[in-house]
């Protein structure tokens, strides 16, 4: 394949998620990836900032979706419903090409400490972006917070499934979220 060709992005992916996977995250290089997927390491640093961000790229995407989703919903929509607009709202990205990559992805995150470590800080990152949108539509920080956090469980559960299942991601969120959100009733019918 020619360095010209338009699908750079997804043959460094394609590159970086199998050298993570036969030689470890932390045992490949950049250098590598560029040569496996027939490109140059200046390319490879035109889509992507480091290895990491071929796992992790697009956060800023997901949380402005989220973000946008919860500024634009009715005024009188409760937090969780606001929620479920903020999880709608990201089933764009969820592509086939997503899909395809997602196992593969999941378990080289698995496979390192560093790498779990940062997956963790990215759904911080969409908790924090949440809850200070809901605090702006003026719901208290504590309600904020607790809707922002089932949110993230939603996310997370319902990527997961839409991996095994496949379908429509904004069917698999809303009933994910809506799963959650039967849980946090049980709970409370539990005391």
């Amino acid at each position: 394949m020619g360095r010209w060709e338009p699908d750079a992005r997804e043959r460094l992916v394609r590159a970086a998620l199998d050298l993570f996977s036969e030689q470890g995250y932390e045992n490949t290089a950049v250098a590598q990836i560029a040569e496996r997927a027939g490109l140059t390491k200046s390319t490879f640093f035109r889509h992507f900032r480091d290895k990491r961000e071929v796992l992790f790229g697009g956060q800023d995407v997901l949380a402005d979706l989220m973000t946008g989703a919860i500024a634009a919903a009715p005024a009188d929509a409760r937090p969780l419903e606001v929620i479920e607009a903020a999880l709608v709202a990201t089933a764009v990205t969820f592509t086939d090409e997503r899909r395809a990559h997602g196992p593969q992805r999941l378990e080289v995150i698995a496979s390192n400490d560093e790498l779990r470590e940062r997956s963790a800080l990215k759904m911080v990152g969409f908790a924090i972006a949440m809850t200070d949108a809901l605090k702006q539509r003026g719901v208290p920080e504590l309600d904020a917070a607790v809707a922002a956090e089932l949110g993230v469980l939603a996310f997370n559960r319902g990527y997961e499934r839409w991996l095994e299942t496949g379908g429509d991601f904004v069917e698999v969120a809303r009933r994910t979220l809506g799963e959650v959100r039967e849980a946090v009733a049980s709970l409370e019918a539990a005391e």
